[in-house]
């Protein structure tokens, strides 16, 4: 009996195959798996643990302990606020707030600790752009612009 796989299915045991030879293979797959597909599906873990021989939990604790990796799908635009101490100083938890509350469905907002712009907090990255000395404003300008940056491209 033959059955379908859907393609993520196929591409993402590709993914997995080639890491068999690395040390540390259950991390190195998922950030595989990461990279081809912008996320881990959630049917990753088995796919991992079947192939190393290891418990569907001891992939799911690699998986949850690494910030990095993520479960669900990418936004449109990545927003990551510093949360650092000298951030904090000049108003990040503000911008945080202001950032959950008024950033719309298509962005994902984290808290990050200490991007190393300290002299220009607060500091923020909006689609791999980092912005010094950030307000609400201004971070809502520079979401605008990549989600139009966004936007352009699909209509390419």
């Amino acid at each position: 009996m033959t059955v379908a796989h859907p393609s993520w299915t196929i591409d993402a045991a590709r993914a997995v195959l080639a890491t068999c030879d690395e040390p540390g293979p259950v991390l190195i797959s998922l950030q595989a798996l990461q990279e081809a597909f912008g996320y881990v599906h959630a049917d990753a873990p088995k796919l991992i643990a079947d192939t190393f021989n290891v418990s569907r939990a001891d992939v799911y604790g690699v998986l949850t302990y690494y910030s990095d990796l993520r479960t669900t799908p990418p936004s449109d635009v990545e927003v990551r606020v510093c949360m650092g101490e000298a951030c904090q100083a000049v108003g990040a938890r503000d911008l945080m707030a202001a950032a959950q509350r008024h950033l719309g469905p298509r962005c994902d907002v984290q808290q990050v600790f200490c991007m190393g712009n300290c002299a220009l907090g607060p500091t923020a990255v909006v689609a791999d752009r980092l912005i010094g000395r950030v307000s609400a404003d201004s971070l809502a300008i520079a979401v605008s612009r990549a989600l139009e940056s966004v936007d352009g491209q699909g209509a390419s």
